[in-house]
């Protein structure tokens, strides 16, 4: 509380120097955790708000391209709560195609699924940039998988769809893929800082002590 206390004065300061005011309506003190675009923010970590996944779950099957559009925006908001949240949803992105909105029994299970993930979502823990990162990285034929941790415990998670031109790539290529992407993608949590890689391609293991010569590695 003491802290907190700190924290306000400091805020309330910086409005009476700048002559800028605060809604009351949409302040919040002295609370255990604090509602932040769509989630929630605790000492716990971060956790999807109850109302959006509840408007998740109750979502009807959609019967048009609006309607799934609307469904895969909002799902998809929370993709970084969910392990291998591409693979679970291709079904369903396949029906954004041009005139391949197919509704089967296939895209049936994959929207349940997607659901079901979202309902039982873990709370991430909120970086902290004082321990190193682990990044966990799986490539398959079809995808990308990666798990940002700190101390065992989820940052976020990462899964691209590959494209047919990538699927083709050898395995050795698909985890240098994968761990590309991911610095690119959390470059604000890694540059410049050590972080630990778990992979299960061995010959990434000497990447740096390799002569690079292909594209991909200079990459």
């Amino acid at each position: 509380m003491e802290e907190h206390l700190q924290h306000l004065r400091v805020t309330f300061d910086l409005l009476v120097k700048h002559q800028l005011f605060a809604k009351d309506k949409k302040c919040v003190f002295a609370a255990d955790k604090v509602e932040y675009l769509g989630h929630y923010i605790s000492a716990k970590g971060v956790a999807t708000d109850l109302k959006n996944i509840e408007a998740i779950h109750t979502w009807p099957v959609p019967i048009n391209l609006k309607q799934l559009r609307g469904f895969l925006g909002l799902d998809g908001y929370y993709r970084r709560f969910i392990k291998g949240y591409g693979s679970i949803s291709k079904p369903i992105t396949e029906l954004l195609k041009k005139d391949n909105f197919i509704w089967t029994d296939q895209t049936t299970k994959a929207f349940n699924r997607m659901k079901e993930a979202l309902t039982s979502a873990p709370i991430l823990v909120l970086p902290n940039f004082s321990i190193p990162f682990e990044i966990e990285t799986d490539a398959c034929s079809m995808g990308i998988g990666v798990v940002l941790t700190q101390k065992g415990q989820p940052v976020a998670y990462l899964s691209i769809r590959l494209s047919t031109k990538h699927q083709s790539l050898s395995v050795y290529d698909k985890e240098l893929l994968a761990l590309v992407m991911t610095v690119t993608k959390w470059n604000e949590y890694l540059m410049g800082r050590s972080f630990t890689v778990k992979i299960d391609q061995k010959a990434l293991k000497f990447l740096l002590e390799q002569k690079l010569h292909i594209g991909s590695q200079l990459k």
